[in-house]
Formats: C-alpha cells, structure tokens, sequence
C-alpha cells in the first residue's frame, strides 16, 4: 500500500478566538503529541482533510505528516466534528515510535458472504457484532484491515476473536485479555421465524378448542 501523506503546518495562536479565526479561514486546528516530543499545535487545510477522511486507510494506517518541509509518522487519534454541520472542528494525532508498539483499532472486512452455506442455503442473515477489533502491534506490522472468512459459515454458527487470522505481530488487545467475543454471526431471518411461531400459536388454539368442555360437577346423595 503507497503511504498516505498529509499536509500540516504549525502554528502558535491559541484559545478559542484564534481556532474561530483559523475555521473561517478554511483551515483545521489539531494538535500533534507523543513519541517523548512535547505537544505541538497545527494547522490543516479543511477541504483536503474532509476529503482524506472519508477514505477508511486515513483512520488506521501510518501516515507521512509534512510540516514547515519536515516529515513525521503519525496516527490520527481523534476527530471533532461539528454536531449538525460537515464541517471537521479540530484533529489529534499522535507521533509514531517505530521500535514501541500502538494500539489502533482497524476495520474488518467479511469475506465470502455470499457463498455461506448459512445463507446460500440456509438463507440466513449475517449479524456483524463488530466491525473493527484493536489491535497490538509494532507501527510496521500495522495492517490496514483484517479479514473475516464466511465460506465455510453455517446458519446458526458464531465466528469468536479466536478464529481471525491475525498478521505475524499482531495480537487482538480484547484476546489477550481472555474475552474471547463473538466477531459475527448468522442468524435465521424474522421472516421465518415469525410464521413458525405463528404456526405454534395457531395449533395451541386449535388444541384448545377440541379439548372437551368441563362439564357441571357430579350430583351428591345430599343434593
């Protein structure tokens, strides 16, 4: 995969009057910290950045961050945005140290869906439980996704953490910690289910209009 680059530059204004300024400028406020650096304030162009973030590798990859002709490689950490508008209010990235290991959470792609027999056959319904899983690794083991295999998937079968293949280097965070959760699964769909309890429902009513009606009680010598 060619290396994602993004454009900063630094800057020393701030508080809230100097981010106002810089939005209505076209421009991001962020900020850059980490890798034994003190925290520096940034600035990045909005439109470029809106762009770069609808793109999934920009939220889970290395990238090569220029600033005032440096290159640096970061993680982007954090992302405000505005709560009605699409507009991005400030970005944090973190500077990467290649010899310590990160935590990063990166997506999952379902492979083979289709060809499940659980929904070929079975013609069940796919549940993603999760769509991305964190990860430990070194910044050059960092994968862009992780894969999930569907092609021998049943109805009714859950895939656990334990059963995604995981790059060399590269460890599942919640697995480490003994949970080993459910990934995705495939479930009957409503559909069928509704007219099979529908079907439960008619015959106990059925059942309970053949039944035999209790009669009046049996007359006593004292009656």
């Amino acid at each position: 995969m060619a290396t994602i680059e993004v454009n900063a530059a630094s800057r020393s204004a701030q508080g809230t009057g100097a981010s106002r300024r810089l939005r209505r400028a076209g421009k991001v406020p962020g900020i850059l910290y980490g890798a034994g650096d003190e925290a520096q304030g940034i600035e990045l162009d909005h439109k470029a950045l809106l762009l770069q973030l609808r793109h999934e590798a920009f939220h889970s990859s290395i990238l090569a961050m220029h600033i005032d002709g440096n290159s640096q490689n970061v993680l982007l950490r954090d992302v405000q945005m505005h709560p009605w508008k699409h507009e991005v209010l400030h970005v944090d990235f973190q500077r990467v140290d290649a010899k310590q290991k990160i935590h990063m959470r990166v997506p999952l792609h379902f492979m083979n869906e289709e060809i499940a027999p659980g929904v070929k056959v079975g013609g069940g319904v796919v549940n993603h439980v999760m769509t991305e899983i964190e990860i430990s690794c070194l910044p050059a083991d960092l994968p862009e996704f992780l894969e999930v295999d569907l092609a021998e998937a049943e109805l009714g079968d859950s895939i656990h953490l334990s059963a995604v293949k995981f790059p060399h280097g590269v460890e599942s965070v919640q697995l480490s910690r003994g949970d080993d959760a459910v990934v995705v699964s495939l479930q009957v769909p409503r559909r069928a289910a509704e007219p099979e309890a529908a079907e439960g429902a008619e015959e106990a009513v059925e059942g309970a209009q053949e039944a035999p009606a209790a009669g009046p009680p049996a007359a006593t010598e004292e009656d």
